[in-house]
């Protein structure tokens, strides 16, 4: 992961997608054939690991068929979650 990656947004991304693909019954290699995108990638970007490019952004948006604004707007209400949850986690200090 490169180091300008924002953790809590792939995060957010990774569980939109995730939500959307299962919520259609698709499997990674269905979801991949109907968004034109290597399955490989699916599963990296379901992982948290990759980010998409905007073009990928509107392919898997294509593939989940809604509109790509919709997934953005969606995503950005995890990650205003996944931000909330991380600030309300308060590191315990080890002696």
């Amino acid at each position: 992961m490169r180091s300008d990656q924002d953790p809590a947004l792939l995060r957010a991304f990774a569980a939109e997608l995730k939500a959307r693909r299962l919520a259609l019954g698709l499997s990674q290699d269905k979801f991949a054939l109907m968004a034109e995108i290597h399955r490989t990638f699916v599963a990296k970007v379901e992982r948290a690991v990759a980010m998409p490019s905007l073009s990928s952004v509107y392919r898997i948006a294509e593939g989940l068929d809604v509109d790509p604004a919709e997934l953005i707007t969606a995503v950005s209400k995890r990650y205003m979650k996944e931000l909330r949850s991380a600030a309300s986690v308060v590191p315990t200090r080890t002696s």
